[in-house]
């Protein structure tokens, strides 16, 4: 179904209405992610002044946590998430676990950051997994569980340029172009693993998947660790922001997994092509 007669007008595209309507759905979702809006509401202060609040070792530490939380995610990703479990997301159970992994991190504050975040980052990765099956993925396939990862590079972090991508520092970087900057470094990772597994984690392919996925995950780490920087905040509110943490990156996962589902019933080119013209 990849006509390309047609010039991208949504009354001319010959797919169902109900998939145009949620092509619009995960176009919303995925070019207005939303944590920063819900954080500034829920502490009553803007992020970026959370931000400044940061003492200045905060970055390295952030970006230690980051680094730390996504190699995790990788190895849970190669090891057991192609493991057959029950059918269905089970949203609500991870959504709890977070919310404790998060009063933690809520009441002991950025000492707190190197053990909260990877368990809350491996919740994350679960519940993603779950919604990509529910979409149709098959999850004994590598690259899919690679796909699973590249949510947390899809959930914010929008002005930054990606190793890859072409585009300047400072550009407005949307969804598709996250996943064409993102498509080598997979496709890398997934060769690398195909033929050694874990058995070199250091290894240039892996090391440059992560790399680039945790610099967009990073920043919204750092908006997390801003809001919890708040003094109110404390250990109640760390877990509701957990919650909405976690909340966040299901909403980019069942997008993202409707863009794959749709992309591979119609094609990816007509997909892409609907989703541009929104």
């Amino acid at each position: 179904m990849n006509d390309s007669r047609h010039d991208g007008s949504l009354s001319d595209i010959p797919l169902p209405p109900e998939h145009l309507e949620a092509i619009k759905e995960a176009h919303e979702v995925l070019e207005h992610p939303g944590l920063a809006a819900r954080l500034t509401e829920l502490v009553g202060m803007p992020v970026e002044r959370g931000l400044q609040m940061l003492p200045t070792a905060a970055s390295e530490s952030i970006n230690a946590a980051t680094m730390k939380a996504l190699t995790k995610a990788l190895d849970l990703a190669v090891s057991t998430l192609g493991d057959k479990t029950d059918a269905g997301p089970r949203l609500w159970s991870h959504k709890l676990m977070a919310g404790v992994s998060g009063a933690a991190g809520g009441a002991f504050g950025l000492p707190a950051l190197a053990i909260e975040l990877p368990l809350s980052t491996v919740l994350i990765l679960r519940s993603v997994a779950d919604i990509a099956r529910s979409h149709g993925e098959e999850l004994s396939e590598l690259e899919v569980r690679l796909a699973c990862l590249e949510v947390f590079a899809l959930g914010g972090g929008r002005k930054t340029s990606e190793e890859g991508s072409g585009e300047d520092e400072g550009t407005e970087i949307g969804y598709l172009a996250v996943r064409a900057g993102l498509a080598k470094h997979v496709s890398d990772a997934a060769k690398h693993l195909a033929r050694k597994g874990l058995t070199e984690p250091t290894a240039p392919p892996l090391v440059r998947f992560i790399a680039v996925i945790a610099k967009r995950f990073g920043v919204v780490v750092s908006e997390k660790v801003a809001a919890q920087a708040v003094p109110i905040i404390g250990a109640a509110g760390g877990a509701l922001l957990n919650t909405f943490f976690i909340d966040h990156y299901q909403d980019i996962a069942r997008a993202h997994f409707t863009m794959r589902a749709l992309e591979r019933e119609h094609g990816t080119e007509l997909v892409r092509r609907i989703y541009r013209n929104l």
